[in-house]
């Protein structure tokens, strides 16, 4: 005799991958900026890890691309609420471009092209969780999605991953970006449903 009724067969499994709290499923890449796209030609693109006291490290756009690439396969959490999963990118690892560079920083303030911050725990651009992208679905990184070139974080809200990047300065203490002085959250978790400062 069995242990379970003819006919249970339990509670049916979704089909809905699991989303942070509060986020909905989007087959679109939204397009969101605070400001103009801005334009950045290839010949004068670089960029710059800045260290505490001051050293630069520099690449150019040919230097970034003999670099050796990956391919992130990650999804992607937006404060506005929307979630785009199993994207496809490649770029170069912030392990790569932070090899060699001697430091006691904690903390990165990432710039952008046309002016815009956002701030990290250096932490959260090592250990193969951060990169430099410049391809998306197999082609060039359009503009208004960040291109020629933008941070991408995908274990953090997709503010903190900087479109139009052009450099990170490594800091010993934590200093807000663009939105985190407007209210956003310093570390802004999609899990923890960290938003604005206070969640």
């Amino acid at each position: 005799m069995g242990i379970v009724s003819p006919g249970f067969q339990g509670r049916p499994r979704t089909a809905e991958p699991a989303l942070p709290p509060g986020q909905y499923l989007t087959q679109d890449f939204p397009v969101l900026s605070a400001g103009p796209t801005p334009r950045v030609p290839l010949d004068t693109w670089e960029f710059v890890v800045t260290g505490e006291g001051g050293a630069e490290y520099r690449w150019s756009w040919d230097e970034m691309m003999g670099l050796p690439q990956e391919t992130p396969h990650v999804d992607i959490h937006c404060v506005t609420r929307w979630s785009k999963l199993g994207t496809n990118w490649q770029g170069v690892s912030l392990d790569t471009l932070l090899d060699g560079i001697d430091t006691s920083a904690r903390y990165a303030l990432v710039h952008s092209y046309g002016g815009y911050t956002t701030n990290l725990p250096l932490d959260d651009l090592r250990g193969g969780r951060a990169w430099v992208a410049h391809t998306y679905e197999g082609g060039p990184l359009p503009a208004e999605h960040g291109g020629p070139a933008r941070l991408l974080v995908p274990h953090l809200y997709f503010w903190k991953s900087a479109k139009w990047v052009r450099g990170i300065r490594l800091l010993a203490d934590d200093q807000p970006g663009f939105w985190e002085t407007a209210g956003y959250h310093d570390y802004g978790d999609p899990w923890r449903e960290q938003r604005y400062q206070g969640d």
